[in-house]
């Protein structure tokens, strides 16, 4: 098994208690691996944030411009400016260099999906040397669904309204064929902020433009730990998946070493309870399936 979603750098408050912005030193890349090979697991793949890095400012523009609301434009402006420290050509660099160490890592990058700037972000992505990509919505327009100082904007929209947008521009991502899984897929529950009823209605677009377009799904354990409660994706949203043949990764989102992996035997049960006996193993965005 391999962990297919994790960061090497922290965020926001957190971000002192990992290595400088931009900074992989000696045992940091080793000390996620282990963890991962203390949990039974084989293989790390790290997908830093593509808007994060200081070379996506002029490829991603300034999207937080796209609201009429100043309290969201503001919000999303400063907390990207202070987690924009990174630089892609150091970390494609210090994670090509552990490859060549002979670690078992993989050199992937969770791309933040705008539909007006994915087409432009594919073209400055392809030169790279990338074994796997993964796509996530973050922002509905200019608001971070799931950052915790933005929730506010659940009150002004309302759930359903907020969980619609959402679903709309994921499904706009599982159709845009420009990554090879889905990230937390439902990361819109994320503040355990819930509609009553089934989902169905929301779920089956995203689910019908992931199989169109060949993007896998990740099962994730992260939202273990919000108050979601639950993995990613919830168990109706991942059996849909299932039954239409959408193949899957496993994910932690770990953002520290004590986090690679974790939980890996619950989002095994949960996937296996869902029908999936496999996963895909990614090389050079190549993929093939192998026993859960």
């Amino acid at each position: 098994m391999g962990d297919y979603h994790v960061h090497l750098h922290p965020h926001g408050p957190e971000r002192h208690l990992g290595p400088e912005p931009g900074e992989y030193p000696p045992g940091h890349i080793e000390a996620f691996v282990e963890a991962a090979f203390a949990r039974g697991e084989d293989e790390v793949g790290f997908t830093e944030h593509l808007y994060r890095c200081v070379e996506s400012t002029e490829v991603l523009g300034e999207f937080w411009l796209d609201s009429s609301n100043p309290l969201v434009q503001a919000h999303t402006a400063a907390f990207v400016a202070d987690d924009r420290v990174l630089s892609l050509e150091k970390y494609v660099t210090a994670v090509e260099a552990a490859k060549d160490r002979g670690l078992p890592v993989l050199l992937g990058l969770e791309v933040d999906y705008f539909p007006e700037t994915i087409d432009a972000v594919s073209e400055f992505l392809a030169p790279y040397p990338w074994d796997f990509l993964i796509g996530s919505t973050h922002w509905i327009g200019a608001w971070s669904v799931d950052h915790d100082g933005a929730d506010f904007e659940f009150e002004r929209r309302g759930v359903r309204t907020a969980y619609e947008d959402y679903f709309a521009i994921e499904a706009q991502l599982a159709a845009s064929g420009a990554v090879d899984a889905l990230a937390h897929c439902d990361v819109v529950k994320k503040h355990g902020r819930r509609l009553d009823g089934p989902l169905d209605h929301l779920y089956q677009p995203v689910v019908a433009a992931a199989l169109a377009s060949g993007t896998a799904v990740e099962v994730s354990s992260a939202g273990l730990h919000t108050g979601a409660g639950e993995p990613y994706p919830a168990p109706d949203f991942l059996r849909m998946f299932y039954e239409a043949g959408v193949p899957i990764t496993t994910a932690s989102d770990a953002h520290f070493p004590e986090h690679c992996a974790r939980d890996f035997d619950t989002i095994k049960d949960y996937a296996r309870a869902a029908g999936y006996t496999e996963r895909i193993r990614f090389r050079s965005r190549r993929r093939e399936m192998v026993p859960l």
